[in-house]
């Protein structure tokens, strides 16, 4: 079908401005505005007439033009490296539950891991005029460069590394991988494998310390040959554990990071005709709907996802209203709030099959 001539086409309709809510108010526009404001000296009776007018004809104000007055636009850019990572999405529900109550919007982007994505996506967030930034673990992790961006937007760090004087909400991953590497221990297991992002990442660097923390405490020395580290945690790790699980020696356990890499070591395992815990024992970092359905159920180092996202939301709109105050003077304090994962026990783990035959 083909579209109707230029000519008979519907025009949309026109926008309408502060000018016509003053018009059919009656008052002038300066008295309109701080009517809608409640800012400035305006009688009650021009207060009721402009809102009657303003509902009337189904006005909204203008975002764009409330950010140049103001110099705020009511939004907070959030970025993160897997938007599909379910671990994520419960974060970001919680910092948008906590960023409505104080009137605030979200935009949310994925750096896929990238640097250059990410500094890309900060520099468009900040074209765009956003109030404050929450900033995901990335493949760069300096410092500087959040103390770069500090210096004009508030920024929170979220399970990433900061400077001195920075903001972040962090995960002890190191305790969090070495109570799991214990309790596999505990089970007699020695050849764990530990598949997890690399030590470019705060999260992997702590946890390849927990694990190597808690084999030295049995004097048991850390195989490198077991510890498989991806500069991408998004990497589906089939071909790694599947390399593991063919070796003279394979391992009798993982502990690896959920989702995807969680669905490569169980695709290895199905492909090499070992079973959840009679063959191979098996603990997850970080709980989801996939440890908790899978059978049999997987035994995950688990953390507080809604308070991760509730304390960074909360962080950044702190270090806006600080801003907006004008606090100048000595460099602020470092701010971190620091949260402790805990080991969910399910199904996944058994003593080691030598072991469970003596």
């Amino acid at each position: 079908m083909s579209s109707p001539p230029r000519s008979q086409r519907a025009d949309p309709p026109a926008r309408v401005t502060i000018r016509d809510v003053a018009r059919a108010a009656g008052v002038s526009v300066g008295t309109a505005s701080r009517a809608l404001n409640r800012s400035g000296p305006v009688s009650e009776a021009a207060v009721q007439a402009v809102e009657r007018a303003a509902k009337a004809l189904a006005y909204a104000p203008d975002p764009i033009a409330q950010s140049m007055r103001t110099g705020t636009s009511g939004v907070i850019g959030v970025l993160v490296s897997d938007l599909a990572n379910p671990l994520y999405g419960r974060i970001i529900t919680a910092v948008e539950t906590r960023l409505q109550r104080e009137g605030y919007a979200m935009v949310v982007g994925n750096t896929h891991n990238s640097k250059a994505q990410e500094r890309m996506m900060v520099d468009l967030f900040r074209r765009r005029r956003v109030d404050g930034l929450i900033l995901g673990p990335c493949e760069e992790e300096r410092p500087a460069y959040l103390e770069q961006i500090a210096r004009d937007l508030p920024v929170v760090a979220l399970d990433r590394d900061f400077g001195a004087h920075g903001a972040g909400v962090h995960v002890d991953h190191r305790r969090g991988a070495g109570e799991a590497t214990r309790y596999l221990l505990d089970l007699g297991h020695t050849r764990i494998a530990l598949m997890s992002s690399d030590g470019a990442l705060r999260p992997g660097r702590e946890r390849i310390e927990g694990y190597r923390a808690a084999l030295a405490e049995r004097g048991l020395p850390a195989d490198e040959a077991l510890v498989r580290t991806s500069r991408s945690a998004m990497d589906l790790s089939f071909s790694d554990a599947l390399a593991l699980l063919s070796a003279p020696a394979r391992p009798t356990a993982f502990l690896c990071l959920g989702t995807r890499i969680l669905s490569g070591v169980l695709q290895a395992l199905k492909q090499s005709g070992l079973r959840v815990p009679r063959d191979v024992s098996l603990i997850c970092i970080g709980d989801g709907d996939l440890p908790q359905l899978f059978s049999p159920a997987i035994t995950a180092v688990s953390w507080d996802l809604e308070a991760a996202g509730t304390s960074s939301a909360e962080m950044v709109l702190r270090a806006i209203d600080g801003a907006a105050q004008g606090k100048e003077g000595a460099a602020p304090a470092r701010r971190e709030v620091s949260l402790t994962p805990h080991l969910v026990v399910r199904e996944s783990c058994a003593p080691p099959p030598a072991a469970a035959a003596r």
